[in-house]
């Protein structure tokens, strides 16, 4: 039903197809928040597409019983809150089950094997349609959102992700320093959010990747040596004013020793002349302190030689 003018809520009949596993209704005028039975009524959902209305709220965590998901794209909505953490429990995203080619064929065939189900999904940067290839996406994709906090670690565990579109949101914090566990990625876009720090060195394990951009953020540092991310365009680092290196061509500063620290240890590996001098003066106020007593005092004299024999 994706493309249409259907507008209102989604209504609680809906939540009555507990076998349904695709459910488009991308591209229409929706409203309200996403009803938390999705996640807790039709748990054999593998593709929920939403893109594209005006669902406000949060992000339901009941979301996250639609364990067999492959394809959840929530992006152009209203939609505010955190992004939560419990995505981790996608079983096919993160590799933890696999689905057989038979039941994969009624994931795309469902209309008495005369049609191929199909689908538009943005990927890359451009939206292109999916139809028999439809079976071997697996993607998330929540941008074009309002949504705040930290990107959560948890998704690095969703090792078998195609595309992983965050872009243009508030997001904020550091990208995770695991990324570089989604070896399967190919499009991964942070773009136009609040992140700062580093860019994480796992990132030049991304062997696949075809499509990335992490511009409009406020990163710093070197962008990680890696023969994906050094044949990128400049375009997908930009809006980084504190990123160096390449593709960049604004070159990484060679860090120069302070002078001023490199006197200091030098000097700490000389001879440290105060020491030798206080010590030398030690021993001959000690010594004269000892000495002059006796040659002042006879009574003390008396005393001390019985001991000195």
């Amino acid at each position: 039903m994706r493309g249409n003018k259907i507008s209102g809520i989604l209504p609680d009949s809906l939540m009555n197809l507990t076998g349904l596993e695709i459910l488009q209704l991308a591209r229409n005028e929706l409203v309200g928040r996403i009803p938390t039975s999705l996640g807790l009524n039709l748990p054999f959902l593998r593709l929920l597409n939403l893109r594209s209305n005006n669902f406000d709220g949060n992000i339901p965590h009941q979301l996250c019983y639609l364990t067999t998901v492959q394809i959840l794209d929530l992006a152009d909505n209203n939609l505010s809150g955190n992004i939560p953490r419990c995505f981790h429990n996608f079983t096919v995203l993160s590799g933890k089950e696999n689905i057989s080619t038979d039941h994969l064929g009624s994931f795309y065939i469902v209309y008495g094997g005369a049609t191929n189900a199909s689908d538009l999904l943005v990927t890359k940067g451009r939206e292109d349609t999916y139809g028999t290839n439809l079976q071997f996406m697996m993607l998330l994709d929540l941008s074009s959102n309002n949504l705040t906090g930290h990107i959560p670690s948890e998704l690095t565990t969703l090792v078998k992700l195609i595309s992983l579109n965050l872009s243009r949101n508030q997001l904020t914090g550091r990208i995770p320093e695991k990324i570089g566990n989604l070896k399967s990625l190919e499009s991964f876009d942070v773009s136009l959010n609040k992140l700062y720090g580093e860019l994480p060195m796992s990132l030049s394990g991304l062997n696949s990747l075809s499509s990335f951009n992490v511009s409009y953020n406020n990163l710093t540092g070197r962008v990680p040596t890696s023969t994906q991310l050094q044949s990128l365009n400049e375009s997908s680092f930009l809006g980084n004013n504190q990123l160096c290196g390449a593709p960049l061509t604004k070159p990484c500063a060679v860090k120069v020793p302070d002078m001023k620290d490199q006197h200091q240890d030098d000097g700490s590996h000389g001879t440290d002349w105060g020491l030798i001098i206080s010590t030398v003066f030690g021993l001959i106020a000690g010594f004269w302190i000892v000495v002059i007593p006796l040659i002042v005092s006879r009574s003390w004299r008396i005393c001390i030689f019985p001991l000195l024999q």
